[in-house]
């Protein structure tokens, strides 16, 4: 009889509304017959599990801090009682890995510590993989976690650990992640897109490549739905939608200064910029200094209960961003077959094909954003094929139905090493 598959996924903080995907992962992969267990580095506030899913999810994942005196000062002394050698060999481990500086260093023992009560949970749980999300304390936890797991059961004892990268913040901060070294370290890496894999390989050594997947990241198609009738508004203004944190990466004042020189060339359209960041003085500052204000609003933040009517509403979506992996919410917009306009950088182009799915076009081009813009504004059918196009590629790679089953292969590829 074969067993079926079992791992520990770890989060720095999950649920939560931003990680909905990773979320998704974990459904489909209990779906997929993988038995999947979740730990949280700090506990998810009551407060933010706004969904049954998310409650059922924050009452079932096991929080490292916050789990108790008692269940700390349990594990380190079960340990330091059984293999003392172990314990004084992971903080010595801590203390020599991740950059060269004291409070760098000290973080690595915090981060031990949080791993000899990850694994005593995962023993007792008959878990001997450890998965992370994202290449920070997560990942760090991690590896130590697979370390000492070796260390008291031996290293054919089937602990392995593994992290899934998503970029771009991961690589501007490859020294401050230790990203190389996790590369180089990790029983197997998950990638987003194929652009994600590729500078992972940028990394490290070829003999370490073999190791890179790629598994995507999905969106709830049966959530985020097409409207029910065809997009049609009788003041003839073009809707636009942007979703995003107000801060530099996303490009906003590259959009309002699009939408100038629309306004310059008497396309009518009616920007929402929803999100919340630094931002959001000086882009109100630059609409109201370009008379813009009739033509675009400041949302603010917004629920995701109230995202799939906005995107509904809209008749482009809009994402002028420098730098991205691959954004969950344009997986969201093609998905309620509203087209995309957004630039071509990392794996944007792995969901989305010039003049297929939407436009793309150079980050930080203005005019070139306007130019596309101008183009779906004036061309409804064209917006049509474009949003029916998107759609049909988000069902074909980008929903829990067709991830699921390349996750679960690559928890057993990690497993089968």
């Amino acid at each position: 009889m074969t067993l079926e598959p079992a791992v520990a996924y770890l989060v720095s903080r999950y649920p939560a509304l931003s990680h909905t995907f990773i979320e998704r992962e974990i459904l489909g992969l209990r779906e997929q017959g993988v038995r999947v267990e979740t730990f949280s580095v700090r506990a998810a506030p009551p407060e933010s599990l706004v969904s049954r899913v998310m409650k059922e999810e924050g009452h079932r994942t096991l929080p490292l801090i916050g789990a108790g005196a008692a269940t700390w000062l349990s594990a380190h002394l079960r340990l330091l009682r059984r293999a003392p050698d172990v314990w004084f060999a992971g903080l010595a481990r801590a203390l020599r890995t991740g950059p060269l500086s004291p409070r760098a260093r000290l973080w690595q023992v915090f981060y031990f510590a949080e791993a000899v009560v990850l694994v005593h949970h995962m023993r007792k749980s008959g878990l001997r993989h450890v998965h992370a999300h994202f290449a920070n304390v997560a990942s760090d936890v991690a590896r130590h976690a697979a370390a000492i797991g070796r260390g008291l059961d031996g290293t054919d004892s089937g602990w392995r650990w593994s992290f899934t990268m998503h970029g771009p913040t991961g690589f501007d901060a490859v020294e401050k992640t230790d990203l190389a070294a996790k590369a180089r370290q990790a029983d197997g890496v998950s990638c987003i897109t194929d652009f994600c894999r590729s500078q992972m390989m940028f990394l490290v050594e070829p003999e370490h490549w073999n190791r890179f997947s790629v598994v995507r990241m999905t969106v709830d198609a049966d959530r985020y739905q097409p409207p029910t009738t065809p997009r049609h508004h009788d003041d003839g203004r073009v809707r636009l939608l942007d979703v995003g944190r107000l801060v530099a990466e996303k490009g906003s004042p590259v959009l309002v200064e699009a939408v100038d020189i629309l306004h310059s060339r008497g396309v009518d359209v009616d920007l929402k910029l929803v999100g919340a960041g630094p931002l959001a003085e000086q882009l109100e500052a630059d609409i109201a200094r370009r008379g813009l204000g009739d033509s675009i609003t400041l949302t603010g933040p917004i629920g995701q209960d109230e995202l799939p009517d906005l995107y509904r509403w809209a008749d482009v979506f809009v994402l002028p961003s420098f730098q991205e992996g691959l954004p969950v919410v344009l997986m969201e917009a093609l998905s309620t077959e509203l087209p995309a306009v957004t630039t071509q950088i990392a794996g944007v182009s792995e969901l989305i094909r010039d003049g297929a799915e939407g436009r793309l076009v150079p980050a930080g081009r203005a005019d070139l954003l306007a130019d596309a813009l101008e183009e779906l504004a004036r061309d409804p059918e064209l917006r049509r094929r474009m949003g029916a196009a998107g759609r049909e590629a988000v069902l074909r790679e980008f929903t829990p139905a067709t991830a699921a089953p390349a996750a679960r292969a690559f928890i057993e590829q990690v497993q089968a090493t």
